[in-house]
C-alpha cells in the first residue's frame, strides 16, 4: 500500500500486506453495509476470520482501518491510471483512456468510493489532508493530460481544473448512483455516453473528427460528439 503512517507491531512487510488486505476487505464491506461508528473492530475480525487481537498487531485503532481502506482505491489510481497510458502517445487518446481506467477502478472499488464521501470527515484533520494529497495526485494525471490536449489544438481553451473535476466525478458517480446506472447501463456504455457529453462541450472542431475516429478504432457503441 502507499505509505499510510499506520504502526504496525509486525515486521514482516509481506505478512502486513496480506493480513492489512483482509482487514481491509473485511471492513469495507461493514463500514458501508452498518457505517463506521456502527462497526466494531471485532466485527471486523470476526468477518476477517481473525481475532480481535491480530487485528490490532497490525493496526492502533479503528481510524486506521478506515485510512487503510481509503487508501487501497488511492493506490490503485496511482498504478492503474498511468499504466493505462505508458504505451500511448497521442493526447486524445491518452485523455480518453485515463477516464476509461479510472471508471474502471471505481468499479472495481465501488463501496470503498462511496464510503470515501460518506466517512472521510470521521479521519483525523492530518488523515483527511492525506487523503486530498493523493486525490490531487490522481487529479493531475487527468490535468496534464488535458493540458497536452489544448497544446495540440484538440481541447479548446477553458479551465482545466473544472474539466478535471467533472471528469473525476464521472468515474466517482459510477459507484455513488450504481443503484441506477447498473441497472440500465454496462460500464463500456457508461463511460462511451459520459465522455460523449462531456466532450461535446471541451473539443475542438479537430477534436470532435479525431474523438469520433479514435471510438470507431476502438470499436465503440455510442454516436460521436455533435458538433
Amino acid at each position: 500500500m502507499v505509505d499510510s503512517n499506520v504502526s504496525s507491531v509486525v515486521g514482516n512487510p509481506d505478512l502486513i500486506e496480506k493480513r492489512r488486505k483482509q482487514i481491509v476487505d473485511a471492513a469495507t464491506k461493514l463500514f458501508s453495509d452498518q457505517g463506521f461508528y456502527r462497526t466494531t473492530i471485532k466485527d471486523v475480525a470476526q468477518l476477517a476470520g481473525v481475532s480481535a487481537g491480530t487485528v490490532y498487531l497490525y493496526v492502533r485503532e479503528k481510524e486506521d482501518v478506515l485510512l487503510l481502506v481509503l487508501l487501497q482505491v488511492l493506490e490503485d489510481y496511482a498504478t492503474e491510471i498511468p499504466k493505462s497510458i505508458e504505451s500511448l502517445t497521442d493526447p486524445l487518446q491518452r485523455l480518453m483512456t485515463i477516464v476509461d481506467a479510472y471508471c474502471r477502478v471505481v468499479d472495481r472499488h465501488r463501496a470503498a468510493t462511496v464510503l470515501a464521501y460518506r466517512s472521510t470527515k470521521s479521519l483525523s484533520p492530518e488523515r483527511r489532508l492525506l487523503i486530498q494529497q493523493h486525490e490531487t495526485e490522481t487529479n493531475q494525471i487527468i490535468s496534464r493530460a488535458i493540458i497536452a490536449c489544448q497544446e495540440v489544438g484538440v481541447v479548446r481553451p477553458l479551465n482545466v481544473d473544472v474539466l478535471t473535476y467533472q471528469l473525476m466525478l464521472v468515474a466517482h458517480s459510477w459507484a455513488l448512483k450504481s443503484w441506477y446506472f447498473k441497472s440500465r447501463l454496462t460500464l463500456d456504455e457508461y463511460i462511451a455516453a459520459s465522455l460523449d457529453t462531456l466532450f461535446a462541450g471541451a473539443l475542438t472542431d479537430t477534436g470532435k473528427t479525431q474523438f469520433d475516429t479514435l471510438r470507431l478504432a476502438g470499436d465503440r457503441p455510442e454516436q460521436g460528439v455533435q458538433s
